[in-house]
């Protein structure tokens, strides 16, 4: 009985849990964990040394933290390489492209700046649209007007705003829009010329509903009308240099004007030459003084009897002139009857020690003038080069003192090597050069392979104490040399090595001669001429500019070293202008670019605050050339409008010749004088 009563008991007492089990009661809610951050910086190198003395994962965790620095490192190249890319761009884009880009530019500026060229409007914001021209100034001219506009038709050219829209496309055939009739042209007003762009809208053919695979944009239609449209914006101010900053014009005088002897040939003609120079309104002429007249018979006897003649009738007119300094000889192809050596003093010690001038791979010795290896060697009669360039610098000084103080005498150029440009003669005609050859290294004379030696030496490779042995020859183009071709032996460690060394001989000599030709000509305007070597410009190499000693690769700079020193010693730089027009052909044959190399030497000496000026090097007897230089001399497009400072121009040597060219010539003084 007792038994019962405890197993009822016990059953009642599980059936009371179980059913005080099914009811719900409030149950405290966890807290929620705060996420722990990942640690960065010295707080990630802490626990990551702390996990690794960690009981268990100590090979693990140091195995992983290797793992995370060698990403870090990948990271950071792959940062650099983007930047540099970047930075290539930009610097592209404002050097060749006149971009107004800021300095610390990025994609959305570029993007931007690339809109408002294509003639769109850019907000501060970002909005970018094109602007709807009213209607009155909406204006459809079809495929049979066209020609009427290049008759010369007396309706003005207008152009409006066209987008390419769903609906205009439906307009087009199926078969093309070459078979669209009738066409209707429609020309953002907003594009410049470089950047116009023409739609053509085709009537919709009713047979199909097919839309055309060939683009309208670059139909036949549209394309000849948009370089009729380009020809007649570009063609209303070609050769209209009004209004543009003054440009003073100097005309150089004929070599022959001074014989040998230094004596004046013909007063008369120089009379009347100057007379003409006057009537054309030039600003001055500018007068070779040759080394080898002035000083040509003995060391240290100058004689200046001719020129002083000469001055005396410049004085006369009352013109300005330029004195070039002439450290070279002329003579040879294109110069007529005229030669001009080296002093007779200098050559007699050249017959005994020919390493006192430039020398090739071969041993040819080129007499053009002295090499520069013996600036301070005193090889010359116990003077050194530069001491014979400083005693000639002061003789003229101090001879022409009066026309100095009258300022009649407004500038004085310095010859620093060959043609009187700051270059190797790499380029002689005479050792088998002919254009467009790569041209010969000139560093094999004594002098130069002992600085090279020492150079070498300084960098512990006594080894690379020689010029390179597959360069080619003169004649040669930079795909058949191993030295120059793509990715040749210039780019290697040896290669890199000798070309700074050469063109670091080249800067040091500007910079010895310079430095005594301030002492020389105080308070007076110096002139450098710097020559224009554009062919092989488009290839990777820029062989030819190697040679002529400028390290110019499509990796390097070659120019900024140079202009560093022109703008230590306050001295304008001179360009040499070509004004030819480059043919296709030409282009193919030598991947020249002479427009390219221009805008690289002469943006690059205009960031350094020099003083540009121009000559020509070939006499220009078409007005298209005289536009060209024109063009270079004082560039439209410049967004600061900088221009040469003066503009030297050669005429030809023949008398004959020179009355063919006069009113060509009266045209281009007013074009560089800002007159129409």
């Amino acid at each position: 009985m007792n038994n019962r009563n405890s197993s009822n008991l016990k059953q009642d007492l599980e059936n009371q849990s179980d059913h005080s089990s099914n009811h719900t009661f409030p149950q405290p809610q966890p807290q929620p964990q705060p996420q722990s951050r990942r640690p960065r910086g010295f707080a990630a190198t802490a626990a990551a040394a702390a996990a690794a003395t960690g009981g268990g994962g100590g090979a693990g965790g140091g195995k992983g933290k290797k793992e995370r620095e060698k990403e870090k490192e990948r990271t950071k190249l792959r940062e650099r390489h983007r930047r540099a890319i970047t930075s290539r761009m930009l610097a592209g884009l404002r050097q060749y492209g006149n971009f107004p880009l800021p300095a610390r530019a990025d994609m959305n500026d570029v993007l931007a700046a690339l809109a408002r060229e294509a003639g769109w409007t850019v907000e501060a914001d970002g909005t970018t649209y094109r602007q709807s021209p009213p209607p009155s100034q909406m204006g459809a001219y079809t495929s049979q007007n066209l020609p009427k506009i290049a008759a010369g038709a007396a309706f003005p050219v207008r152009s409006v705003d066209s987008p390419l829209s769903a609906s205009s496309l439906r307009n087009c055939s199926a078969k093309g829009s070459l078979d669209c009739q009738p066409s209707v042209l429609r020309i953002d007003e907003s594009l410049s010329p470089a950047s116009l762009d023409s739609v053509v809208v085709a009537e919709r053919d009713t047979k199909s509903e097919k839309y055309t695979s060939t683009s309208p944009i670059s139909s036949a239609e549209c394309l000849e009308a948009d370089q009729l449209m380009r020809d007649v914006r570009s063609g209303e101010h070609e050769n209209d240099f009004t209004g543009t900053p003054y440009v003073p014009v100097y005309v150089m005088l004929a070599t022959g004007v001074i014989n040998n002897f230094c004596q004046l040939v013909d007063p008369d003609g120089i009379r009347q030459e100057l007379s003409h120079m006057k009537s054309l309104h030039t600003d001055g002429v500018v007068v070779n003084c040759w080394w080898g007249i002035v000083e040509g018979w003995s060391p240290q006897k100058y004689v200046w009897s001719g020129y002083r003649e000469l001055f005396n009738i410049i004085r006369e007119f009352k013109l300005k002139f330029q004195v070039v300094l002439a450290f070279h000889e002329y003579g040879g192809n294109g110069s007529g009857d005229v030669m001009i050596s080296l002093p007779q003093w200098v050559l007699e010690i050249g017959k005994e020690n020919q390493d006192i001038f430039f020398t090739d791979r071969e041993g040819r010795r080129n007499t053009e003038c002295l090499s520069w290896a013996i600036d301070k060697e005193r090889v010359l009669k116990g003077r050194t080069g530069i001491e014979v360039y400083f005693d000639f610098m002061r003789s003229f000084r101090t001879e022409f003192d009066d026309l100095f103080a009258e300022g009649i005498i407004s500038a004085v150029e310095i010859g620093l090597g060959t043609s009187g440009e700051l270059k190797y003669p790499a380029f002689s005609e005479r050792m088998g050069w002919g254009y467009p050859g790569i041209g010969e290294f000139q560093c094999y004379d004594k002098y130069s392979q002992q600085n090279l030696r020492k150079a070498a030496k300084r960098r512990g490779h006594s080894f690379w104490a020689r010029g390179p042995d597959n360069a080619g020859q003169y004649d040669s183009r930079p795909h058949e040399t191993g030295f120059f071709c793509e990715r040749g032996d210039y780019d290697s460690y040896y290669g890199r090595f000798f070309l700074h060394w050469y063109a670091q001989s080249l800067i040091d000599h500007a910079d010895n001669v310079l430095s005594l030709a301030t002492l020389a000509f105080e308070e007076i305007q110096l002139i450098v001429k710097v020559p224009a070597v554009y062919w092989w410009y488009r290839t990777a190499s820029h062989a030819a500019e190697l040679t002529a000693g400028y390290y110019n690769p499509t990796n390097q700079d070659g120019y900024s070293p140079v202009f560093e020193v022109l703008k230590k010693y306050s001295v304008a730089m001179k360009f040499v202008c070509s004004g030819l027009q480059i043919t296709c052909q030409e282009n193919d044959d030598s991947f020249a670019d002479p427009e390219g190399l221009s805008w690289q030497v002469m943006n690059s000496a205009w960031d350094r605050g020099l003083i540009i000026a121009g000559e020509n090097t070939v006499p220009c007897y078409d007005r298209e050339g005289y536009m060209r230089i024109a063009e270079m001399a004082k560039p439209r497009n410049d967004p600061d409008r900088r221009h040469f400072s003066f503009f030297v121009y050669q005429q030809p040597s023949p008398l004959v010749e020179r009355t063919i060219w006069f009113s060509e010539l009266d045209c281009f003084i007013k074009c560089m004088h800002g007159k129409n």
